[in-house]
């Protein structure tokens, strides 16, 4: 299988990570989404990444539905069985790549635009829905038992973003999140190869 990613995409990053803890091999072709290759745009009209090519020619995008399918492809080994369960790590995962968006969000408007141009009260919209999902996960950081499931690779993903992209400005007020990706990097001693980075 082929995975179209980048290193920096914590959405990528979320995926890599995941099939490097279920033993699934894949071949990582980077690609520059900036650019609209054809081999990302043929297979995914949207143009985003992460987009897993399986070996029988099938496109499967975005990042929640390539972990569902590892999910299912490796014996049920990435969400866990029971229902309540299951629904905790979805709805963590959910929150996870949602502020990941928005800092993609962030991101962009000051990449692509002149400082000119750049819209702050929409970037500071963006940052107070960061903020309030770091609240969120602070208070109640998740537990980590005997297995890692696909909420623990969204919040190790969105924390590797942040130290990556926003590096002092959120350690100060969350230190029981970063007690967590240590204790992550404990069940997975492949993160700071496989968390996002320049």
């Amino acid at each position: 299988m082929k995975l179209l990613c980048s290193p920096t995409s914590p959405f990528s990053s979320k995926v890599r990570m995941a099939a490097r803890h279920l033993g699934i091999e894949i071949n990582e072709i980077r690609v520059d989404t900036n650019a609209g290759p054809n081999v990302l745009v043929d297979n995914n009209p949207l143009g985003k990444i992460p987009t897993l090519l399986t070996d029988d020619g099938e496109a499967i995008f975005d990042s929640r539905t390539i972990m569902q399918y590892f999910h299912r492809r490796k014996g049920k080994k990435l969400y866990p069985a029971k229902d309540s369960k299951r629904t905790e790590a979805e709805v963590l995962e959910a929150l996870c790549d949602g502020a990941n968006e928005c800092l993609l969000a962030i991101v962009y408007e000051r990449r692509l635009r002149d400082p000119d141009k750049q819209h702050q009260p929409w970037i500071d919209r963006q940052w107070t829905k960061v903020g309030r999902a770091l609240t969120h996960l602070n208070a109640e950081p998740p537990k980590i038992g005997k297995r890692l499931h696909g909420g623990h690779f969204a919040l190790a993903s969105l924390l590797g973003y942040l130290q990556l992209r926003f590096e002092g400005e959120w350690e100060a007020d969350h230190a029981d999140l970063i007690a967590w990706v240590r204790k992550f990097e404990k069940h997975f001693p492949d993160y700071q190869a496989m968390k996002p980075q320049a």
